[in-house]
């Protein structure tokens, strides 16, 4: 079964739906024959390349009700295990992570790619960092095992971009228009950060479905309001 998860760097309610999508899938009898992978979507395509602070930026697009969205997440965020810090983290471009992400998954591997989006989702929201910045970006790929000297060369130069965009058009194309979208087998799409309990049925249901080979249709739900109800839309 493939399983791909169409969502940002900069989408907290997509940090939630990874926790909660990975709980599902330890305790799913057929976990072995699953490969996992993140497709990339941007909340904020036109983010400028210098970062500055989420608080003013989420305060300037949302007003007020900005500090209860944020407060909301973060409450949820720590039943998962993830410290989220919206006083520290940084409104940044992601393309950039995107394009790591896109290196890890066709030169490492899925698992790879897998572990270099959880450390760019904690550096983004635990740890402050700008993830649009060339040298950040480095040393977190390296953290998540990938070889310094080639993401270095990778980010100098214009690789992936292509891949990206095509990737992009291709989330737009299939009607993705909030993250994070968990798309199975390419046919069966589940909108937003779902309980455990409800992936675990998915993917039961996908697995029966493969098995006496019958037709999934596509199934993207609307598009959220904000961050709110398991997803971030813009």
């Amino acid at each position: 079964m493939k399983v791909e998860i169409w969502s940002d760097i900069a989408c907290p309610w997509c940090y939630i739906g990874k926790r909660r999508f990975e709980q599902a899938l330890a305790d799913f009898p057929g976990k072995e024959q699953v490969e996992v992978v993140y497709r990339p979507y941007q909340l904020v395509p036109d983010a400028p390349e210098t970062a500055s602070p989420h608080r003013a930026w989420l305060a300037e697009r949302y007003g007020p009700q900005s500090v209860a969205m944020d407060a909301r997440v973060a409450e949820l965020g720590l039943a998962e295990g993830i410290t989220y810090d919206f006083d520290e983290a940084l409104h940044a471009n992601t393309f950039l992570g995107h394009r790591l992400l896109h290196l890890a998954e066709s030169e490492y591997g899925a698992a790879a790619q897998g572990r270099l989006k959880e450390a760019l989702l904690k550096a983004h929201f635990t740890d402050g960092v700008d993830v649009g910045d060339r040298a950040a970006l480095t040393d977190v790929a390296v953290s998540a095992g990938l070889d310094r000297a080639r993401v270095t060369a990778y980010l100098a130069g214009d690789e992936g971009t292509a891949e990206v965009n095509a990737q992009l058009a291709e989330g737009r194309e299939l009607g993705i228009s909030a993250v994070p979208t968990f798309v199975f087998e390419g046919k069966w799409a589940v909108q937003g950060g779902q309980d455990a309990g409800t992936f675990r049925k998915v993917l039961d249901q996908v697995a029966a479905e493969i098995g006496e080979r019958r037709p999934v249709p596509v199934q993207v739900a609307p598009a959220g309001e904000a961050c709110a109800d398991g997803s971030c839309a813009i």
